[in-house]
């Protein structure tokens, strides 16, 4: 909801200050100017996009309506199902998990996280990793190097949404710039008109110019940072995993491993040492 928030008061700000120092809002609603430059927008969105691209920025759009679900909660979640399908792999071994990562929904572990349970992307990077530890067939470094791989592309692929946008925002503008000349040149085509007349035609030519800036810095900008910022908690996320497993691989107890997985994360969402293990006290209890 911040984004609504932030939304909100740059339009109070800009148009109230506006409204403050004498200007008629009235002079500002330019409905041609903003079909110029809307239409402007779109049309280059469309062209320099494919159809992948456009459903990939539609799908993020909505989920910048919510806050993060990044928070300290789910990393403990996270960490404590880490805890607890390593520590039953120690002790029964790899293959004990086998039917847990071929079918996460009728897992009685995974079943005690709902919430994780609600990424998708998550449990399978998870579940994928898994089921190569469970076949044995790989070392810690190969496994390494495929994690690396998935991240990076999965990574890429997240960035089309944040460039496709910081592109409309670049342009927007210069169309309004392109908004402005229309208007001046209608405005020149009445040369002949009163000076009243021909100075409210110029004072509608130049509202293309503060629509286009506006639009670009005050809001289609700020929702390509929130795209990247989106992208690198789920980055963090699947980091948090690789450290974890790839720990475990080297050897290092479910305690440990768990512990390296906390070190990676976002000062922010970390818990510490104690929370830690306290969540995964009462995990394993379960």
């Amino acid at each position: 909801m911040l984004i609504l928030l932030g939304f909100i008061i740059v339009a109070l700000s800009v148009f109230g200050g506006y409204a403050l120092i004498g200007g008629h809002l009235g002079a500002l609603y330019q409905p041609l100017e903003v079909l110029i430059i809307g239409g402007a927008a779109v049309g280059s969105f469309l062209a320099a996009n494919n159809f992948k691209s456009l459903r990939a920025t539609l799908t993020v759009l909505p989920q910048l309506l919510h806050s993060s679900k990044y928070d300290k909660s789910l990393y403990l979640d996270l960490m404590s199902l880490l805890y607890v399908l390593l520590l039953k792999a120690r002790r029964e071994g790899m293959m004990a998990l086998e039917s847990h990562v071929e079918d996460p929904a009728a897992s009685p572990i995974f079943a005690n996280y709902p919430k994780l349970m609600a990424d998708r992307g998550m449990i399978t990077f998870l579940t994928d990793y898994l089921r190569l530890m469970v076949s044995g067939n790989m070392s810690a470094l190969e496994i390494e190097t495929l994690m690396d791989e998935e991240i990076e592309t999965f990574r890429h692929e997240s960035e089309v949404p944040a460039t496709a946008l910081r592109a409309v925002a670049d342009a927007l503008p210069a169309f309004g710039i392109v908004a402005a000349v229309l208007g001046v040149v209608h405005a020149l085509a009445a040369i002949d008109q009163p000076p009243a007349i021909l100075g409210d035609l110029i004072s509608k030519a130049m509202v293309g110019t503060f629509l286009g800036i506006l639009l670009a810095y005050g809001f289609v900008a700020p929702l390509a940072s929130r795209v990247d910022r989106l992208n690198a908690e789920t980055v963090k996320l699947f980091e948090c995993i690789k450290i974890t497993l790839l720990a475990n691989l080297n050897g290092y107890p479910p305690p440990l491993a768990v512990e390296f997985g906390r070190k990676v994360l976002y000062s922010t969402e970390r818990p510490t040492f104690a929370e830690l293990d306290e969540h995964v006290r009462s995990a394993k209890s379960k």
